[in-house]
């Protein structure tokens, strides 16, 4: 009895010495880049007996965000942004039994463009060692959504064989990078799309095998000249409405396509009668489907842990900024003036 409550409050005095507001990124209404909202008397957000309290270090940036910025995905508002992050646990709940005060953690979680933020302790949550470096720091935060979306994706949404060919879109971006490296290390052999050819570099540099410059060739015709004809194994399609076409009519019979990105606008809808005369696999996943469940967590969170500490799945880290900052750096995303990953780096 006197250890629970000597328990109930320390957490009463973790959280008491905390700041009421916090320094976040939200907007209040859809549109442009200008509806994108620095405040700094922002409520820290209180936890419950479950649920521990983490101080953000990094934050990823994700071109999701943009969706829900546009109104593409519904939210109610304010939305606060941001999907993943590396920090540490400055307060936990009287039932937190995972964590302690002083971990260090990279989560899965909404509401990350922010000082703080609050997650239940059976969520998707690793726990870093003492050692981890800011650099392996900065490597969790850019890797825990792209990271994950291309291992979850290579193995769940298209199980990629050694010999597959398989074309990848935005094959420089953060996810397109994951992607490579994992194609790469499953023996496929990856036809990577990028707008310019130091893109298409970067992308060799990280595992593709053959090139095609969305800005001066003929997608369709180079993937089949790769192919002798044939078509592809599998697409990993983040473009949507603009690249929809070709990507059917890349795939070769009981080719698989997997759609998970709008960069272009949403991928109009579809007789699904025209999948039948290739016999088509089409999917729209998304990671978070694939993690929730605690066994699917478990079995991808070590291999990622392993991945990741071993190098075989490193970020490209394109540019850190500060919270404050995010506008700029979703201006230059949006306008496909960046590679690999993008950083917020939190006060």
């Amino acid at each position: 009895m006197l250890r629970s409550a000597t328990k109930a409050l320390n957490s009463t005095r973790l959280m008491s010495s905390l700041p009421s507001v916090q320094k976040v990124v939200l907007i209040r209404e859809t549109g442009g880049l200008e509806v994108l909202r620095f405040e700094d008397n922002f409520p820290v957000p209180e936890i419950s007996s479950d649920e521990i309290l983490i101080k953000n270090k990094y934050a990823g940036i994700n071109y999701i965000e943009s969706y829900f910025r546009k109104g593409i995905y519904p939210a109610e508002k304010p939305y606060l942004l941001g999907r993943e992050a590396s920090g540490v646990v400055v307060a936990r709940g009287d039932n937190v039994d995972k964590f302690q005060v002083g971990d260090k953690v990279a989560y899965l979680s909404g509401n990350t463009f922010a000082q703080y933020t609050k997650i239940a302790q059976d969520k998707q949550i690793l726990k870093l060692p003492e050692t981890t470096t800011d650099d392996h720091m900065k490597q969790y935060a850019a890797l825990m959504v792209q990271g994950l979306t291309a291992l979850t994706f290579v193995n769940d949404a298209y199980s990629v064989q050694k010999g597959d060919f398989v074309l990848l879109y935005a094959a420089a971006g953060g996810a397109g990078l994951a992607f490579n490296q994992l194609l790469k290390q499953k023996g496929a052999h990856t036809i990577a799309v990028a707008s310019t050819d130091d893109k298409l570099q970067l992308a060799r540099d990280y595992g593709a095998e053959y090139f095609i410059n969305s800005q001066k060739d003929d997608i369709l015709a180079k993937v089949m000249e790769y192919t002798n004809g044939e078509g592809v194994d599998a697409a990993f399609d983040s473009v949507g409405k603009d690249t929809f076409e070709i990507t059917l009519s890349a795939l070769k019979r009981k080719g698989t396509f997997v759609s998970f990105g709008n960069a272009s606008g949403p991928v109009p809808p579809l007789n699904i009668g025209r999948l039948s005369p290739k016999n088509i696999k089409l999917l729209r996943p998304q990671l978070f489907a694939y993690v929730t469940g605690a066994d699917d967590w478990e079995r991808y969170s070590k291999e990622f842990v392993r991945l990741v500490d071993s190098d075989l799945l490193t970020a490209k880290i394109f540019g850190v900024y500060p919270l404050e900052n995010y506008k700029d750096a979703a201006e230059l995303m949006e306008a496909r003036k960046t590679v690999g990953k993008l950083l917020l780096e939190i006060p």
